[in-house]
């Protein structure tokens, strides 16, 4: 019965140690080395804590746990008396009325480790960007610039995890007017996963700029192009992995499971179905599903250009490589979408698909990082 949650918990456990135990390592390095790569790891975290974020609600496992506590949530129920007790403060809100009226203490036990597991690791992201930069800061380490850098990134951190709080509150509250099943507010949804990716997003581009010595590239006006399309790029497949937070959100994903078409038509009849016509956007899951259709589409032909264009220009072979990586993990997302949508949304491939949505966009910033101008 408890297996696999207990599995997946003790799992979940040795990995957080491992990449705490690297966060540390990291602390005792040089301080060249240390400024360099200690962006990398607190990526690879935001990067599962990303995945994390899809597998409570992929397995509808985000509201399990009805309240939030920052240190005393940290040690899970170990008692039958203390499951029963966090079982029956589930009882009290509407999803477990609603939705799940037959549950087993078994299967709220599985569902509290999926939820559980996410918190914690938000906690050990947490602590990977906190504890070296306090360590950092206090060596005297940190540039000026990088100070603000660190602050704003913290404070991200920090933000995230209120956000976070707050999505889950709003699947919490009884609506006496509505018939439909509890989810959390998808524009809250959205917002925190938002937030997550521009986390992910600064702490990658603060690596790279470390790490990676700029190019000195000719400021011709073919590369001044070149650079402006890999911006207008990144802002689109940030805008659709956005958009995916909705799809989530509001189960899109399984209103029509078939491509190129939806169902049999190119534009579903009910597109625009809700009034006033801008809700269809946010709140109308055909609408939902065929917006993040078309930025799919859009983004994976943005990129295609853009590899095709970089053809014509001389590039160094590092640049030459990210371009390249750019369009075959483009193709790989595509593919990815497609087949989870078809398959009706297995949780495995759609975890998959939202995972490598951030791998995309890791590409796309890697290509922007190549394409920097050098400070005169």
């Amino acid at each position: 019965g408890l297996g696999v949650p207990e599995r997946l918990s003790a799992a979940h456990s040795l990995i957080s140690i491992l990449f705490l135990t690297v966060s540390l390592r990291v602390v005792w390095c040089s301080q060249q080395l240390s400024l360099r790569f200690g962006r990398f790891p607190c990526c690879q975290r935001v990067n599962c804590a990303c995945l994390c974020l899809s597998a409570p609600r992929l397995t509808e496992s985000g509201l399990s746990m009805v309240d939030w506590h920052l240190v005393k949530e940290m040690k899970p129920p170990r008692t039958q008396q203390e499951w029963e007790a966090e079982f029956q403060k589930y009882q009290q809100f509407p999803e477990f009325k609603i939705l799940n009226h037959d549950m087993t203490l078994t299967e709220f036990k599985f569902i509290w480790y999926m939820e559980y597991s996410h918190r914690m690791w938000g906690r050990v992201v947490g602590l990977a960007y906190i504890l070296p930069a306090a360590y950092f800061w206090q060596k005297g380490w940190l540039s000026r610039p990088m100070k603000g850098c660190v602050l704003a990134l913290c404070g991200l951190v920090c933000f995230q995890g209120l956000l976070g709080w707050y999505m889950v509150k709003s699947g919490l509250e009884e609506k006496p007017d509505s018939y439909d099943i509890p989810r959390v507010s998808q524009y809250r949804l959205a917002a925190h996963l938002g937030s997550a990716l521009v986390l992910y997003s600064a702490s990658l581009w603060t690596g790279l700029s470390l790490l990676l010595p700029r190019h000195k590239l000719p400021e011709t006006h073919q590369l001044l192009r070149l650079r402006q399309y890999a911006h207008g790029t990144t802002a689109l497949i940030f805008l659709t992995a956005l958009s995916g937070a909705f799809v989530a959100g509001l189960d899109a994903g399984l209103v029509y499971n078939s491509f190129p078409k939806m169902g049999d038509r190119w534009i579903p009849d009910d597109l625009l179905a809700f009034s006033p016509v801008l809700r269809n956007i946010f709140e109308n899951p055909t609408t939902v599903q065929f917006d993040h259709r078309i930025l799919g589409i859009a983004s994976v032909t943005a990129v295609t250009a853009l590899y095709l264009f970089s053809r014509k220009i001389p590039l160094p072979r590092r640049t030459r490589m990210a371009v390249t990586s750019l369009l075959a993990v483009a193709c790989m997302q595509v593919g990815l979408g497609i087949s989870t949508l078809l398959l009706y949304v297995p949780t495995p491939l759609a975890a998959t698909h939202q995972s490598g949505s951030l791998a995309l966009l890791s590409m796309a910033l890697w290509l922007m990082s190549e394409l920097r101008r050098v400070p005169k």
